[in-house]
């Protein structure tokens, strides 16, 4: 997870979409009309569609020229291989791997067109802040330069690959600092409506939600359904985080941080949306949940009360007492030893005598007073936050792993929720500003733009 993160902090935009077309002649193809239903796409399509040619639509080769500049198959391959290896994804089906070919060449023709319209801008990113940047992503990994290299070239990648994002993402950002920010305004009046809605909602629940977005209609449902079913599947199998799968599928502009929405009220959702919200505990997937548009999935990261403490994030004093089985520890003996540890804990007073109950079944002891109760996996957090001080928790564990007991030395329960400065709501605003112009200026570009693919 901390190569994850770091390459988080290149930048999250990943994937990106633009409008591919292509024509070709040939034998014709007949299909069957569309459901009547289509038209309101608002498009003028024939009731009889006729396809001169045996192009798939969804089969690109991965190669385009954007304004006059190449993106060859090895650009392709080479960011597909350093996105897999960032997020430690291993080995991936053909399928899999077909569309995230598609994917990343939608990401480096934005990519392009945002690198070009900085210089059109006079904003020329140089070697030695792309070396920089470079240097910075390789300590996040723990390596020098010269590994980090090697790393890449071993994973599939390159030195260029990353150089190239890395360039992408300053430009883009400088460009916006130039072009963008200085024309964003908030007012002061803003603000405090703001702040005023917060006082209002004092008590009301709010969720810390992703969302994976397909858009659809009627002459796609069901095969944007089929899609959808399959990544939920993809999710339920895979070790990846949520936002892996985001940066991949999702159609929304939320797909550049994860699909992430922040913190939402139900009332801020679509109604199918709140509904399922509403029923869903922290860590779960729901989907695909019909919504006007298109399908959403979606990931409960947590929820919470505006403007009030949450117990869970109480900071706790424990002590954890372990004690691990020998190799070739058998289920009986690993039961027999489990149950005399658990026999011993109940003989504790207090943490003053942890360590001497430790030292008569041998168990290792180790201090850490610095855990949330909202850090420790739920079932063990629903425990611990009904102890008192001096308590332990019944022992868990595995024979593999060793068997613990958590004992708590001391509780500080956080105070209540306080409103947020008028510079902390100001800052958040321009953020949202900035970030929904920037992807009408990507918008834009991608119309004007002259793509040829190959």
């Amino acid at each position: 997870m901390k190569q994850a993160r770091g390459w988080a902090a290149l930048g999250g935009r990943m994937l990106g979409t633009v409008a591919l077309v292509a024509v070709a002649a040939g034998a014709v193809a007949q299909q069957e009309p569309p459901p009547a239903g289509a038209a309101a796409a608002g498009l003028d399509l024939p009731t009889n569609i006729e396809f001169f040619g045996k192009l798939d639509p969804n089969v690109r080769k991965p190669t385009a020229i954007v304004n006059d500049h190449v993106i060859t198959g090895t650009d392709v391959d080479q960011r597909v291989a350093l996105i897999l290896a960032a997020n430690n994804a291993g080995q991936i089906s053909q399928a899999d791997r077909d569309r995230l070919k598609l994917q990343v060449l939608r990401q480096l023709i934005d990519e392009t067109l945002e690198i070009q319209e900085a210089k059109s801008a006079d904003i020329t990113i140089t070697r030695d802040e792309i070396t920089q940047s470079y240097d910075r992503v390789s300590r996040n990994f723990n390596r020098t330069p010269a590994q980090m290299a090697t790393f890449l070239r071993d994973s599939g990648s390159s030195e260029r690959s990353l150089k190239r994002q890395i360039e992408g993402e300053l430009a883009w950002q400088r460009y916006l600092r130039r072009k963008v920010e200085p024309f964003v305004n908030i007012g002061d009046q803003e603000v405090k409506a703001i702040l005023d809605r917060l006082e209002a909602a004092k008590g009301t629940e709010e969720f810390n939600v992703r969302e994976i977005f397909l858009s659809a209609n009627d002459a796609n449902s069901a095969q944007v359904l089929e899609r959808a079913r399959g990544i939920m599947d993809e999710i339920r199998k895979a070790q990846q985080p949520f936002g892996f799968f985001a940066r991949q599928y999702s159609e929304a502009s939320t797909r550049a941080v994860e699909g992430d929405l922040g913190w939402v009220r139900a009332a801020q959702l679509p109604a199918e949306l709140a509904s399922a919200v509403q029923q869903m505990q922290a860590g779960q997937v729901a989907g695909p949940i019909a919504v006007p548009g298109g399908f959403s999935i979606l990931a409960l990261v947590d929820k919470r009360q505006v403007l009030t403490a949450d117990p869970r994030d109480a900071k706790l004093s424990l002590k954890q007492l372990t004690i691990a089985f020998p190799a070739g520890t058998n289920e009986a003996q690993a039961a027999a030893r489990a149950a005399a540890f658990g026999k011993a804990i109940q003989t504790i007073q207090g943490c003053g005598t942890v360590e001497k109950v430790a030292a008569t079944i041998g168990a290792e002891v180790v201090d850490n007073d610095t855990i949330r109760i909202r850090d420790l996996p739920p079932q063990l957090a629903e425990i611990v936050q009904q102890l008192q001080v001096g308590q332990a928790t019944p022992p868990f564990g595995s024979r593999e792993q060793g068997v613990r007991s958590l004992v708590l030395c001391g509780r500080d329960d956080p105070r209540g929720g306080q409103l947020p400065s008028s510079e902390q709501v100001e800052n958040q605003l321009q953020q949202q500003r900035v970030n929904l112009r920037a992807q009408q200026k990507l918008r834009d570009l991608r119309r004007d733009a002259v793509v040829e693919y190959r």
